[in-house]
């Protein structure tokens, strides 16, 4: 009598792979040794750091005057890229815990190293918030905790609803990022010496790879999935409503939570794909990374590039309807006012280019991908800065419009934040596995259990 079938469920569990397995080769070759160019970029993303903040302190000593605002523009540069780099977060947690619910396996290749970027764009995003009001170092008056002051922080406040955002959103990524590494950690202690093996043997908990593990392992990450998940809509949803809750012209509106998220994710996925098409040439990934995967990133590129210009039309619509003339006139100075430049780079960046996406051939050439993805996070940068300068310079009363040029101190800032973010990407991609070890390891031995030998197209 032959023995019963092994359930599906039984062949999913990740098995312990022998160190020395291709697949540890490939993946850990990317944290071995260090070229000219790694240092040189390094050293860039350093100096950009150092530059801003050197200009920040410069704006501690003088003060908020050296920045671009202008009456009635107190929101600049400062709140547009907070709001930017808070969008580029929400793509790992919807590849790492929406897309895990969904099954959908081609998250696998690029679920780590857009975990790593999403806890990276929160932590650069957090800057801003104390940058814009000044005084980082009385930031302890937003939170709400007892003192012997007898101060209470202001709910209606949006810094206050921005802080929750911040700090909830940062908390959940950072160990949902931790427990999915726990697995490589493990993996690269076994091949390491010196100092980078004590590191891995603190950070890896243990690891041994017991089926009690890996239970324990796939419950934690199933069930952090299930709580990041409302976080995609929270979060993007709370920053809209800094400026929806408002009667600024232009602002106030009820298609600002979901016109949000889906900017959000947007811009997040073209900086996945800007930053994993460099790192897939460089290191050779290209059997991990493959053409497949960046053509459903592509396809999501395609999704919500339609849901956002359907945004767009919709303002323009409803402040058409609606009758009013403030609105009206608001939205026909984003137009042809004086920020008209910033508007039309933004449809033309974020409507018109993605629609080469409807072409399964330019979906899977790399510089095509490559380039749309770049104008994308350009596009959306002017999307933020379209929404805040144009409404905040053109309110109800005429006679205290204004005209906001950002300063040389917000533009070196801005520079400085991106600096911030690659130096910790740059770094992280010689500390840890960029790619998940172990889930390709279980693609894998699905697709063997199953005779799978390649990508269907159901997966997507």
């Amino acid at each position: 009598m032959s023995p019963p079938a092994m359930p599906v469920a039984d062949t999913l569990v990740p098995q312990p792979a022998p160190p020395d397995s291709k697949i540890n080769r490939d993946i850990l070759r990317v944290m071995e040794g260090t070229s000219f160019g790694y240092w040189l970029l390094l050293l860039i993303s350093i100096a950009s750091v150092g530059m801003a903040g050197g200009i920040w302190t410069y704006q501690v000593y003088e003060g908020l005057g050296i920045a671009g605002y202008t009456h009635p523009l107190f929101w600049g540069v400062y709140i547009v890229t907070f709001v930017f780099w808070v969008g580029i977060a929400h793509a790992g947690t919807l590849i790492s815990a929406i897309l895990y619910l969904f099954r959908a396996k081609w998250r696998n290749a690029i679920n780590r190293s857009a975990e790593a970027m999403t806890v990276f764009a929160v932590l650069t995003a957090a800057q801003f918030l104390g940058i814009h009001v000044g005084r980082m170092w009385k930031a302890y008056f937003i939170l709400p905790y007892p003192n012997q002051r007898g101060l209470w922080v202001n709910f209606k406040s949006p810094l206050m609803w921005d802080t929750f955002a911040i700090t909830t959103y940062a908390t959940i990524s950072i160990v949902f990022f931790y427990i999915g590494l726990i697995p490589d950690l493990a993996i690269a202690r076994d091949r390491a010496t010196g100092w980078r093996k004590l590191l891995y043997t603190a950070l890896a908990l243990g690891w041994q790879g017991t089926s009690r593990q890996w239970k324990s392992h796939s419950r934690s990450v199933l069930h952090l999935s299930g709580l990041a998940t409302p976080l995609v809509l929270s979060v993007h949803s709370v920053v809209s409503w800094d400026f929806a809750m408002s009667i600024v012209p232009g602002w106030h509106a009820t298609i600002f939570a979901p016109y949000f998220v889906a900017g959000a994710i947007f811009s997040g996925f073209a900086m996945v794909l800007t930053v994993m098409i460099p790192v897939r040439r460089i290191y050779r990934l290209e059997a991990y990374i493959t053409d497949y995967h960046f053509e459903n990133m592509a396809r999501f590129l395609l999704l919500t590039s339609l849901i956002v210009g359907y945004s767009y039309a919709i303002e323009y619509f409803i402040a058409w309807y609606s009758g009013v003339e403030a609105e009206q006139s608001a939205f026909w100075l984003r137009a042809f006012g004086p920020y008209w430049i910033s508007t039309w780079t933004m449809i033309a960046c974020n409507c018109i280019g993605p629609q080469l996406f409807w072409f399964k051939r330019l979906r899977t050439h790399i510089p095509t991908l490559f380039v749309v993805s770049t104008f994308i996070n350009i596009g959306m940068w002017f999307e933020r800065y379209v929404i805040i300068i144009t409404s905040l310079s053109r309110e109800y009363d005429p006679a205290v419009w204004g005209v906001y040029t950002p300063s040389w101190a917000e533009l070196g800032i801005f520079v400085g934040s991106f600096g911030f973010f690659s130096m910790f990407f740059i770094m992280f991609l010689k500390l840890f596995p960029v790619i998940a070890i172990s889930e390709v390891k279980e693609l894998a031995i699905h697709e063997k259990a199953h005779g799978d030998h390649g990508h269907a197209p159901a997966e997507a």
